[in-house]
């Protein structure tokens, strides 16, 4: 088995990006030979940024970037359920896939940030209906794109209801794009993500708590039928690299971090120091796939530093 270690470039655009800004960082990540380019699905700013010019929507965006790269492949880190109706985001992520040639995958969640959703009147059920809406969710999409051509689907559920539905259009990947589940929840997270996950993300948490929930949703897959890692270990860290101190702190100033900070909680330093951190990340959770929070979207260099000097060393 190949245990190299991918990396993929996940990108924050609420606190401020353009379509061009992102399509900019996605030709580089693509030309420097990264996995994936990745975004957030927010329409609400974080923190002290102004976030201008304002949001982006994250399939509209990921649609435009299809026909303008051709070998990297795109998805959101992650796609909340508040935003869309099952049923229409079946037809939208099927679409872009169909626009890229078959080059997405659909990373999705139950919505977590109460203030985007009253900032653009989306509703904001309470956390237990979310994720009851988030499981008749991923039955629908699934369910959808599973059904064979000519079939219908039809779905009764608490909260979303199908009567006949002729399931179209299909994704080019068969028998679906893949999915990408996480979160730090105890029981129904696992159980979700062994019953649909290919990919289980951690965001921004420490090695011990995703080595955990790595080892609950392992265990939650056995008990559903499914084999101990079937489902690919990934994790998103922010991203802090510099050919020397001077250039660490830089980049870190530049996206109003402290360096120290970063080295703990992130992935920050020179080249050697960012290789020798990823194998502990490797040894300690079994990820297979790393997504580089990269914040400051004008700094290509960064990327491009990595793509050279960090990732042919994580063989």
């Amino acid at each position: 088995m190949n245990d190299r270690i991918e990396l993929r470039v996940f990108t924050e655009p609420q606190q401020g990006a353009t379509y061009t800004d992102l399509l900019r960082v996605a030709r580089c990540a693509e030309s420097a030979g990264y996995g994936a380019f990745f975004r957030s699905d927010h329409y609400l700013k974080m923190g002290s940024v102004s976030g201008l010019p304002g949001p982006t929507d994250a399939w509209v965006t990921l649609g435009g970037i299809a026909r303008e790269t051709s070998t990297i492949r795109l998805g959101t880190l992650v796609t909340a359920g508040t935003f869309r109706l099952p049923g229409p985001l079946a037809i939208t992520v099927a679409q872009v896939d169909e626009m890229s040639g078959g080059r997405v995958d659909l990373g999705l969640g139950t919505g977590w940030y109460a203030e985007e959703h009253a900032a653009y009147g989306v509703p904001f059920p309470p956390l237990a209906e979310r994720f009851d809406r988030f499981e008749e969710q991923l039955e629908i999409i699934t369910g959808l794109w599973g059904t064979p051509e000519g079939e219908t689907f039809d779905y009764e559920g608490r909260h979303y209801q199908i009567s006949d539905s002729p399931a179209l259009p299909k994704p080019v990947q068969r028998p679906r794009p893949p999915l990408v589940l996480g979160g730090k929840g105890k029981k129904r997270t696992p159980e979700l993500a062994a019953r649909f996950a290919d990919e289980f993300n951690l965001p921004f948490v420490d090695m011990e708590t995703a080595a955990e929930q790595f080892e609950r949703v392992d265990r939650a897959a056995v008990a559903a039928g499914r084999r101990a890692g079937d489902i690919l270990r990934s994790a998103a860290l922010v991203l802090c690299v510099g050919r020397d101190e001077p250039e660490v702190a830089r980049r870190a100033a530049a996206i109003g971090r402290e360096v120290p900070e970063l080295r703990e909680n992130g992935l920050a330093g020179t080249p050697g120091e960012i290789v020798d951190r990823i194998g502990q990340w490797r040894e300690r959770t079994g990820v297979r796939r790393l997504y580089l929070q990269v914040l400051d979207l004008a700094d290509l260099d960064h990327l491009e530093l990595v793509a050279s000097e960090v990732a042919p060393q994580l063989g």
